[in-house]
């Protein structure tokens, strides 16, 4: 019993300044106190590898990896000295810098199906700036997105699709369009239903669940016999699939694709790559085409945010990192799925997706998803000391780490049979999480920095 972790007072306090003074008491959604259980940590010091601890001294195994942008572990030593040595000349300037040429060369050897690349800061400013550049390369105004992939741009363009589209004009929903992944025919039956208007389709290459096969190729052909083009979101799945992103693992070679998370291992920089006869419409030589205002963002080239890329990009190039990751990611599967196999929970939790970007489902006694077992599930291995959302593993996650956690899970799967056999408001404490996307929230318990409950055990 003394094992377990329960005291998040510093989190409880520092919670309720939050929210007086940030909205929602995170600056990522993904991150808020409604995605996690109220026995949570609130609030991270440090971290290290794969290890994290909070402002109430512990630590946790960690998997969300801060949401999937570290690949290597965190404060990485190659990419810290990197960023160290360049802050010390500056990281911003009238004029571009050096190393902008250096990191777009190092980008472009390791995606070398791009011929020209671009950076920014985050993904939603590269998936943007490829949707803006597509409808000017191609003078037509619909976009269509895949719908069974969750999250693309934080702007209007996406967003109007989703829950949480207050704010947003509906004239500007209109505009994009969705389809269903590995169903070719959907995606034929749009471009039918609008001959001439669609500018692109945007995808992951994989959530997890691999392609049809041809499907990527087909989709891909079926775009530009209808004039559009292919754009490949590689956020995730690029430098955990292949060193040269999905598209290198699955042979492709798309009109544009962005990139972001693990490219700089944590520090802010994303890109749009692709093909030169769309990038140069962005440039400054052209002069057939209008200009496109592609990517102009004042802390776009932070000289240290791409030393980190660089960095990061020589670890990949010249260490096993890929191996590792997919190594571990099926380490970890194998370890908790035999742990649910102990409690006869096969029905009820399962691990799924890539091996190096894996992630789990809870289900209630009914079989229905369930955002109530996902909490307890969460609680539960919080208190066990391993913080995982997701199951994303890094290039610091040892053995020692994984086995660590399959046995936190069993412990904490040992909850989960209880709490289906007896009822969960026994076991979780507090309200369960939230989705993220959601039309409008519930009344949450107040964060009055008082101390909670603390759980049943098994």
């Amino acid at each position: 019993m003394d094992a377990f972790i329960q005291d998040f007072e510093n989190s409880d306090r520092l919670r309720r300044r939050a929210h007086q003074i940030i909205p929602g008491g995170a600056h990522t959604y993904a991150k808020g106190d409604d995605q996690y259980p109220v026995l949570s940590p609130g609030f991270i010091v440090n971290g290290y590898g794969c290890h994290v601890w909070d402002v109430d001294g512990n630590a946790y195994i960690e998997y969300g990896m801060g949401n999937r942008a570290v690949g290597l572990g965190h404060a990485y030593r190659h990419v810290v000295e990197a960023v160290a040595r360049q802050l010390e000349f500056g990281c911003n300037f009238t004029r571009p810098a050096r190393i902008e040429i250096e990191c777009a060369a190092t980008f472009l050897q390791m995606v070398p199906g791009a011929d020209m690349v671009k950076f920014c800061k985050d993904g939603s400013d590269a998936t943007s700036a490829a949707v803006r550049l597509a409808r000017a390369a191609t003078g037509r105004d619909l976009v269509a997105r895949c719908r069974d992939h969750p999250f693309f741009s934080t702007d209007d363009w996406f967003i109007g699709t989703t829950e949480m589209n207050a704010g947003i004009p509906e004239a500007v929903r209109d505009l994009t369009l969705d389809f269903r992944y590995n169903d070719l025919d959907d995606a034929r039956d749009l471009f039918a239903r609008h001959p001439g208007r669609i500018a692109a389709l945007i995808l992951e290459a994989s959530r997890g669940d691999e392609p049809a096969e041809g499907y990527l190729q087909d989709l891909q052909a079926l775009c530009h016999r209808n004039g559009a083009l292919f754009i490949l979101d590689e956020m995730i799945t690029g430098f955990r699939w292949a060193r040269g992103g999905a598209q290198d693992y699955y042979g492709l070679r798309p009109d544009l694709s962005c990139f972001g998370k693990a490219l700089g291992n944590g520090f802010a920089i994303s890109a749009l790559a692709g093909k030169r006869e769309f990038m140069a419409l962005g440039g400054i030589e052209q002069t057939e085409r209008p200009r496109v205002f592609l990517l102009s963002t004042t802390h776009g080239a932070e000289t240290h945010a791409m030393a980190a890329a660089i960095a990061t990009m020589h670890v990949y190039a010249q260490e096993p990192v890929i191996p590792h990751l997919r190594t571990q990611g099926l380490r970890l599967k194998a370890g908790i799925e035999q742990a649910i196999a102990r409690h006869g929970l096969q029905r009820f939790v399962g691990v799924t997706g890539h091996p190096a970007c894996l992630s789990y489902f809870t289900k209630d006694r009914a079989g229905l998803p369930s955002q109530a077992f996902r909490t307890l599930l969460l609680q539960e291995t919080i208190r066990r000391g391993v913080l995982a959302p997701s199951l994303v593993v890094s290039y610091t996650h040892g053995n020692d780490e994984i086995d660590q956690t399959v046995e936190a899970f069993d412990g904490a799967l040992g909850v989960y049979r209880l709490a289906l056999d007896h009822g969960i408001e026994t076991y979780l404490v507090g309200r369960p999480s939230g989705v993220v996307f959601r039309r409008y929230n519930t009344s949450p318990e107040p964060c009055t920095g008082e101390p909670v409950a603390k759980a049943k055990t098994a």
